[in-house]
């Protein structure tokens, strides 16, 4: 998926981030992360579960404090002024937190009450938003009884009802389908364009960041590893990417020594039995690959050639592609539940 960006030309920024910490104990869940936001633009913080995205949107929030570093979200710095960051604004987060028991507009109207909204403010507001989600035809209806997209763009007017500076939106997709995604994605689109509204997103799905964001943010083990559009990011990798898949690790090891011995490749990454070539002439470094492949006695199971995609980035950058990185982080919160059991 490809979208034309169009990102704001401000020098303003909605968000400003140096070095900001998180640690428990001994764990550090945000080690230091340093980024800008402008305004009007949506950015995108992409990352396994557990890389420490939605910690750094809980400190951004205000919902935890940070254990160092500074912030400012809307002009404010989010521990000395965290009052004035929550007014200005909105949250989906990743967990479903709509009353089941109440319908679409009870749950706006319950929200916006505890905004401080005057009646006919109220009214005037949740009548635009259930328009803007097109979910008027819905709006008596048990929550329990909605979709799980429709929960979700329900929760994202509850989040815009205090006409925020900032939305942020921690993982808004996930558990839903493709077509939903699709759709949600949209809807932040629109908001976005409509409103001029800054919008910063979590999320593991590549394709996600690359259709949607004007600049994405790579975090892995609570540290930003690289930040620009996308575009940019993929074109920073210079040229063609082959994948390659042997019969084990040792199979992999063996063809990765011998492949970077080859003028025409940029670089070589291994995950396990996966060999990611980075060249700029594939069709000439694939012969030279599969002559030393044959010369080596090294079975080759598959081979696919293509324009560098954002997993190729996170590969490039962490060595290991986004769902294994996601097993990997998820391995160690159990190691570490695990070991504080005993």
């Amino acid at each position: 998926m490809a979208r034309i960006r169009n990102v704001a030309k401000k020098s303003r920024y909605a968000i400003e981030v140096s070095n900001l910490v998180k640690q428990y104990g001994d764990f550090k869940a945000v080690k230091g992360v340093s980024f800008k936001v402008k305004e009007g633009e949506i950015f995108g913080f992409l990352g396994p579960n557990g890389a420490g995205k939605t910690t750094t949107v809980h400190m951004l929030t205000t919902i935890i404090p940070p254990t160092s570093g500074v912030a400012k979200v809307a002009g404010h710095n989010i521990y000395e002024r965290r009052e004035d960051v929550r007014s200005k604004i909105g949250v989906v987060f990743q967990d479903p937190s709509l009353d089941d028991k109440l319908t679409g507009a009870e749950n706006l109207n319950f929200h916006a009450m505890i905004y401080g909204m005057d009646r006919e403010n109220r009214r005037a507001m949740i009548k635009e938003m259930l328009e803007m989600v097109e979910l008027t035809d819905k709006a008596d209806i048990l929550i329990e009884n909605y979709s799980g997209g429709m929960k979700r763009r329900l929760e994202i007017a509850r989040g815009l009802l205090n006409k925020p500076k900032v939305l942020f939106l921690d993982e808004p997709t996930i558990g839903l389908d493709a077509q939903t995604r699709r759709h949600i994605l949209d809807y932040i689109l629109n908001l976005n364009k409509r409103y001029k509204l800054t919008v910063f997103i979590t999320t593991h799905y590549i394709e996600e960041a690359d259709y949607l964001c004007d600049r994405v943010a790579i975090i892995d083990h609570g540290t930003i590893v690289a930040c620009d559009t996308p575009e940019k990011l993929k074109s920073g990798l210079n040229g063609d990417s082959i994948t390659i898949t042997l019969a084990d690790k040792s199979s992999a090891s063996a063809l990765s020594k011998y492949i970077r011995k080859i003028k025409k490749i940029r670089d070589v990454k291994q995950n396990e039995a996966v060999l990611y070539v980075y060249v700029n002439d594939p069709a000439s470094a694939l012969a030279s690959i599969m002559r030393a492949a044959y010369e080596e006695r090294i079975e080759v199971l598959n081979i696919e050639i293509h324009k560098p995609s954002l997993e190729d980035v996170f590969i490039h950058y962490t060595g290991k592609g986004i769902r294994e990185a996601e097993a990997e982080q998820n391995d160690r919160m159990r190691a570490m539940v695990r070991s504080r059991m005993r």
